[in-house]
């Protein structure tokens, strides 16, 4: 059921977005309802009222097509009709993939405006249609973040069941002990239906107490990490891990791993090139593998006029990627002796040097293969691996498909292909 929308102060929106345009939806299907001034429920002004549908918009109840579970590489989306490019006969436009938050009330604000920044700013430039944000209010209003900002929940648990994605926010300690049962209940059928569950952070809480993790593996905040694995001993916990994937059911760490997971299921859907840019424009790394360490030892203090931190030397090879890398020379480039610079590296990265020089390779050749026509031997080349066979060899032990297959279902997604990699355009408002 819809709700009308909580008004916040004037300076309450917790993260911004640009109204998408109206799209039609699929047939036998309502278009999603509007908001006041025509933007995305849930983002766009600080305050807007909760429309009331007209009676006849609402579909019966079996003419909402059952989905399927989202496969690991989705078909490409269509480009949706216009007067320049109409739809195919018989075909209706490409709808955008809703992404419903469940929002509780004092939820970390941080964690919140993650999915809000990464699904609900409208990035049409980069794939078209982009995203639709739903935040949808897990139980009675009016709802607020920790840090007192005014949460404008226009949409309902219902909402939530019928969305692509279902991301539970992080929790109060109120809501993680005892979730509202309503919410429990719409995260279950939406499971059941064959949604992509996710959690952030604490939230991870709520996905345990519907029962969705029994024997699956998650992770949450390292500091929540005894508590949960004491309430969940059935949970294969991982409380060292960014983010854990486990088939259709996504589950993440505490603060910055939730731009991690974000970007991780951008890249999902629309491939390395589209997340690389949204990760640009966010100004934060392109990519941290969900195997990565939340924690480490802290670094020893530098040396006077020496660098803090391993950032310099990450830029300086990801520069050189097409290049012989050896540790050696990563740490004479971080002026550091080897067996420092590699136990350095696993204090602040949780993996090796070279591991990471493999994955940044890999990263860079699905970025190639998605805005290039280059034959897989240039990309070898480019990338460092050197030869075709020894780029499809880690290829596709880091992927599990063949450069040639990643190509096929990626090359058709909407990234201009005239724009060469790492140059893709930037929006005015960013």
């Amino acid at each position: 059921m819809r709700r009308a929308a909580a008004t916040p102060a004037p300076d309450a929106t917790s993260a911004r977005a640009a109204a998408p345009a109206e799209r039609a939806g699929p047939p036998g299907r309502a278009a999603p309802a509007r908001r006041g001034d025509g933007a995305t429920a849930g983002h766009g002004a600080a305050s807007r009222a909760a429309a009331t549908p007209s009676p006849d918009a609402t579909p019966p109840p079996d003419a909402t097509p059952a989905r399927a579970a989202a496969p690991r590489h989705p078909a490409p989306a269509e480009h949706p009709a216009t007067p320049e490019h109409p739809a195919p006969p018989g075909r209706a436009a490409a709808r955008p993939h809703v992404v419903a938050v469940a929002v509780t009330d004092a939820t970390p604000t941080f964690e919140l405006a993650v999915p809000c920044e990464v699904f609900g700013l409208d990035r049409a430039d980069l794939v078209d249609p982009w995203y639709e944000l739903r935040l949808c209010a897990a139980e009675p209003g009016p709802l607020r973040t920790a840090a007192g900002l005014g949460v404008p929940t226009t949409y309902g648990l219902d909402d939530l069941v019928e969305a692509d994605t279902v991301i539970v926010a992080a929790c109060a300690r109120p809501a993680q002990l005892a979730p509202p049962p309503g919410l429990l209940a719409a995260v279950r059928k939406a499971h059941e239906s064959g949604r992509r569950i996710v959690s952030i952070c604490s939230g991870v809480y709520v996905l345990a107490a519907a029962g969705l993790l029994s024997g699956r593996r998650a992770t949450t905040h390292w500091m929540s990490a005894a508590d949960f694995a004491h309430r969940f001993p059935d949970v294969d916990l991982d409380p060292t891990a960014l983010y854990v994937e486990d088939g259709s059911i996504f589950t993440s760490a505490g603060t910055g791993s939730a731009i991690d997971l974000c970007l991780h299921l951008v890249r999902r859907d629309h491939g390395a090139a589209v997340a690389n840019e949204v990760a640009r424009r966010m100004v934060v790394p392109p990519h941290r593998e969900g195997g990565q360490t939340q924690y480490a030892r802290l670094p020893a203090r530098p040396r006077a006029g020496g660098g803090g931190g391993l950032a310099p030397v990450l830029q300086w090879a990801r520069e050189r990627l097409h290049e012989p890398l050896t540790v050696a020379g990563l740490a004479a480039a971080a002026h550091m002796s080897e067996r420092t610079f590699a136990r350095r590296f696993r204090d602040e990265l949780g993996t090796t040097p070279l591991q990471w020089v493999l994955q940044e390779r890999v990263r860079l050749a699905q970025e190639l293969l998605e805005t290039t026509d280059d034959p897989v031997e240039s990309v070898a080349r480019r990338t460092g691996f050197g030869t075709a066979p020894n780029l499809r060899h880690h290829f596709r032990r880091l992927t599990s498909v063949s450069p040639q297959t990643y190509r096929q279902v990626f090359r058709s997604r909407a990234v201009p292909r005239s724009v060469p990699p790492g140059a893709l355009p930037t929006a005015p408002w960013e």
